[in-house]
């Protein structure tokens, strides 16, 4: 309550001899020590007899202590002096502080009773509202509201800014900046506890409990109470739930046309009415996804299908398979190529989640389903190889897809046996066999070329070369000891 609503009640006839009524009343002190500074907390009628005036300097310096502790006015009784004296009306006219005089047939405890009354009366009155406001909120998503307007509705009935953000740094509804975006959902991926409040200021919360990588964020502008945050990113959740209930029906149609497809028994006919079901005219080129996440809680396959859906901002289902999640993308507006590098650069704003995606050429027609399948497959697999991150059908037609389809204790096993010599050698003489066999490699064994490159002279090259072949036991002149020198090196 204001000190005009205090004023206000005719029954305690209260009059005011200074200052203004505009401050904020929280509470209600009596008192007659001559400091009273230590039981202040701002915001008080604080209500004195006067009975620690004993002259009148004493009245500055009372008053003194009340504008320091940030009170909100003094009201004084009339029944010790029977007046309120002029230097106390003097010093709270000087320092700004509100002076009430208090009629003698007044009680203090029936203005404390006042004041009490009408601050518990204004507390019901603003937590009704509170209830009145989330009622509407929670009403409005159990009616089907969007998060585009359940983002509104925290605006309107809280004054809270929002957004839902993607572990992507994809602005799902609300309105966010794009580089907050993406700064926000790196921050919502490395967080070690949410809600997090961070530069902004803004506020993190989880919307469910999805792993994060395929999650998403509620960001809330300012340093918002924990309580409304979770009751706000339960909203969201409840309508993610509501909108993967659609897709869990798309993903059972994209698994049962790759499965078909894949097993070669379906005719063409059946696999171009599915196909169109998934939402791709069989004329229409499509690429194929394939990815998996390497996290030890989750299902590899499940994850990465999750994740990838999230990467290409839901546009697409992906189907988990025993080998790897499996996608559909239709190349309406692109190539396969721009499909890889827009998932390169998705991935890359995934720090510290291992995405090994695959991405096929582009296809045409369902007979071409099940080629792509195995293509983006091994795709996949050379990403993970290399420890995540995309490739597309374009790099495994290499040495390397052999490689990443050798199981890895067999490569190490093999690269082992040939070059743990020469690093051995190295460790001991402070050579350089190691680096001078792959730059003589990558020179197509030219001695000059070789040795242009190490800065050495080219007689250093044939001694290196010629002590690479002692302690391998591979003469370099033959084209197979190269190969399998190479793919040593390279399955290193």
């Amino acid at each position: 309550m204001r000190i005009r609503d205090l004023l206000a009640l005719d029954d305690l006839r209260l009059i005011l001899l200074a200052g203004e009524t505009q401050a904020e009343i929280t509470g209600a002190l009596i008192t007659d020590l001559p400091d009273p500074g230590r039981y202040l907390s701002g915001g008080e009628l604080v209500l004195t007899g006067m009975m620690w005036r004993q002259e009148p300097a004493d009245s500055w310096r009372f008053v003194d202590i009340l504008v320091r502790g940030g009170v909100a006015a003094l009201a004084a009784g009339d029944a010790r002096l029977g007046h309120i004296p002029e230097d106390l009306l003097a010093a709270c006219r000087e320092r700004g502080l509100p002076l009430i005089e208090v009629p003698v047939e007044v009680s203090f405890g029936a203005v404390t009773e006042a004041v009490t009354r009408r601050l518990a009366g204004a507390q019901a009155g603003d937590l009704r509202r509170a209830l009145g406001r989330h009622r509407r909120i929670v009403a409005a998503v159990a009616e089907g509201a969007s998060l585009t307007e359940l983002c509104a509705l925290m605006s309107a009935e809280l004054g809270v800014t929002g957004a839902v953000v993607s572990a992507a740094g994809t602005v799902i509804a609300g309105s966010l900046p794009a580089a907050d975006a993406s700064r926000l959902a790196a921050e919502f991926l490395g967080a070690v506890r949410l809600p997090l409040v961070t530069a902004g200021p803004y506020t993190i919360f989880a919307v469910d409990r999805a792993h994060r990588a395929a999650g998403w964020a509620l960001v809330c502008g300012g340093e918002l109470d924990p309580e409304i945050g979770y009751e706000l990113a339960s909203c969201v959740a409840l309508e993610r739930t509501r909108i993967e209930g659609g897709r869990r029906v798309e993903r059972r149609l994209a698994e049962q046309l790759i499965a078909l497809a894949t097993a070669g028994t379906a005719d063409l006919s059946e696999l171009s009415a599915r196909l169109r079901t998934c939402g791709i005219d069989a004329g229409e080129p499509y690429a194929v996804v394939s990815a998996t996440v390497a996290e030890p809680s989750a299902d590899p396959a499940v994850l990465g299908g999750q994740v990838v859906e999230e990467l290409m901002d839901r546009r697409v289902v992906a189907a988990a398979a025993a080998d790897g999640a499996i996608a559909l993308v239709p190349l309406r507006s692109g190539t396969a190529d721009t499909v890889a590098a827009a998932l390169t650069a998705r991935v890359a704003a995934l720090p510290g989640v291992a995405v090994s995606i695959g991405v096929s050429a582009a296809l045409t027609g369902p007979a071409a389903i099940r080629g792509g399948v195995e293509e983006a497959g091994h795709a996949r697999r050379m990403a993970e190889a290399r420890g995540g991150g995309v490739v597309t059908s374009a790099e495994i037609y290499t040495h390397e897809l052999l490689l990443a389809t050798v199981p890895g204790d067999v490569r190490r096993s093999f690269s082992e046996r040939l070059l743990d010599p020469l690093f051995a050698y190295d460790r001991k003489h402070q050579a350089d066999l190691v680096r001078t066999l792959g730059t003589f490699l990558d020179c197509a064994g030219s001695w000059n070329t070789c040795a242009e490159h190490l800065h050495v002279h080219v007689n250093t090259v044939r001694y290196r070369i010629r002590r690479v072949e002692e302690l391998t036991g591979k003469d370099l002149s033959a084209m197979a000891d190269r190969v399998d020198l190479y793919l040593a090196l390279r399955a290193s």
